[in-house]
């Protein structure tokens, strides 16, 4: 395989991000980082292609361990709207149905935005909507492909109707519309076990860069008996996990609702905490799962804008970090967040943070929250650290940032001026898998410019079908307000972390 040599860059190097001003030389063969010199000490014998990367910046690819391709039509469409009722725009009960070609193009969205703002690997957690469609399903795949991005596709699986995710249904939404929201197609349990074995054994993805992972939706969306089927299918293949898990103070009702516990003390309790398995969001949490979490090995993923923008919460970093839970980055869907640049992430996961009492020793610093947007991904995903690293024997997923723009100028530090100045205007050199994904500023695998035209000119064909399902969903989202309203008049544990700053409402705070 052809060797590799970038010259005369600046490094974040290690799991420290350590960095000297001293200009390196990065030896890539075979997909992996095969050594790190001083500039110019690599001899020519010992490269096939040489790319000179003076006065750049090379950091490892960022790791955004969630994001919803199926969102990406939809970003821009809403706002100020609470989870429980904007997640009806998007899981709403008459989905676009897309093509295939429509589904690759949509998911092409994520993907270069993904390379244009520092990440090298994404987890898609694809709806499939009322059922499987292989063909749109390979769409997905083949985008991934094509555009040169790391990804682990999974597909959100849950055997409960959406409505039956919530508390307080059958006392307060009407009974005509509760039938109908059960009534709605949607994958079977057997649909979703059958799609994960026939991928799971070619797209596994410490194998392939474009690779599966197992979702479970969210423990309230499963019944018992699905997630042990789902936590014993991702053992049998050794794949990662995810579930959304406690984004919001309703699903610590939820939770006592359901369980008599919260969710996260339910999971421990039927055995679904293990390694590599990915409680995203973990917003409202106590000590005692904290505990939990950290004695199974299971990743609390942060997902701060997307917090932020559906007023969830803030995450109990520092209390997590110190419990010995390991930490990863996400930036959630597009409808929610507008954007997935894992750049903004980090730089609300490290200013959010400052919002957790008076005590600075104590908040989240620019290096704490690019460690969990890049060894804190790496472990959640099972990649240990040979992902998200510039060190010998890692894999060569790495970005080059220019250091004369303004960003960098003067510089500094350079893990602060990433962390809340850089937002991907900078970039011009991206590297995954040992293979080159952006040079000169320019995408090397597609034509992004003709992408980019032909998704427009798609989605305009589409914007009257996704205003008519946005429509549709209307009185789900008016009927669920009460379902909202009820949870807030309900206490959580005292011993939760509050997520929010509800001086006018304590009882929601």
């Amino acid at each position: 395989m052809q060797r590799t040599l970038l010259r005369g860059a600046n490094l974040l190097e290690g799991s420290d991000m350590a960095f000297d001003g001293q200009p390196r030389d990065v030896l890539v063969r075979d997909g992996r980082i095969q050594a790190i010199e001083p500039a110019g000490t690599v001899g020519a014998d010992h490269y096939d292609a040489l790319i000179p990367l003076e006065h750049r910046l090379l950091a490892p690819g960022l790791i955004n361990g969630h994001q919803h391709s199926h969102e990406h039509f939809q970003r821009g469409r809403t706002e100020n709207l609470p989870l429980e009722l904007w997640q009806h725009m998007v899981r709403g009960r008459s989905p676009v149905k897309l093509t295939p070609r429509q589904a690759y193009l949509r998911t092409m969205i994520g993907a270069v935005e993904a390379l244009r703002t520092g990440c090298t690997t994404l987890v898609d957690d694809l709806a499939l909507g009322a059922g499987v469609d292989r063909d749109v399903v390979d769409s997905v795949l083949q985008a991934y492909d094509d555009c040169g991005v790391r990804a682990l596709l999974g597909f959100a699986m849950m055997d409960k109707p959406m409505v039956d995710n919530f508390p307080f249904v059958d006392e307060l939404l009407p009974a005509e519309l509760l039938a109908d929201l059960r009534q709605a197609p949607r994958p079977s349990a057997e649909d979703f076990t059958r799609l994960m074995r026939e991928l799971a054994g070619a797209r596994h993805p410490h194998e392939r860069r474009v690779g599966v992972l197992v979702s479970a939706s969210a423990p309230q969306r499963c019944t018992q008996r699905f997630l042990l089927d789902v936590r014993a299918l991702a053992d049998e293949y050794a794949l990662p996990v995810i579930t959304h898990v406690q984004e919001t103070r309703l699903q610590v009702i939820t939770g006592l609702q359901f369980y008599g516990t919260p969710i996260v003390e339910y999971l421990a309790r039927i055995g679904f905490l293990k390694p590599a398995t990915s409680l995203v969001h973990a917003v409202w949490l106590n000590p005692r799962e904290m505990a939990l979490m950290a004695e199974h090995g299971a990743t609390a993923q942060h997902n701060p804008w997307s917090n932020l923008l559906l007023g969830s919460g803030v995450q109990p970093v520092r209390e997590l970090l110190e419990a010995g839970v390991n930490v990863s980055l996400g930036s959630d869907g597009g409808c929610s967040t507008v954007t997935t640049n894992m750049l903004q992430v980090v730089g609300a996961a490290a200013g959010l943070a400052k919002l957790r009492g008076a005590d600075g020793e104590r908040w989240i610093s620019a290096r704490e929250a690019w460690q969990a947007g890049t060894v804190g991904g790496a472990r959640a995903l099972g990649f240990g650290d040979g992902l998200g690293v510039l060190t010998p024997g890692a894999r060569a997923d790495l970005v080059g940032y220019r250091l004369d723009s303004v960003t960098f100028t003067p510089l500094n530090d350079p893990l602060r001026q990433l962390a809340y100045a850089e937002r991907g205007a900078g970039i011009d050199f991206s590297m995954v898998d040992g293979e080159v994904t952006m040079r000169a500023g320019r995408l090397t695998r597609i034509d992004e410019a003709a992408l980019l035209a032909e998704i427009a000119e798609t989605f305009n064909g589409l914007r009257e079908q996704y205003t008519a399902a946005e429509a549709n969903a209307a009185p789900v989202i008016a009927a669920m307000e009460a379902v909202y309203r009820r949870s807030l008049q309900l206490a959580v544990p005292p011993d939760t972390f509050p997520a929010r700053l509800d001086a006018l409402n304590p009882s929601a705070a």
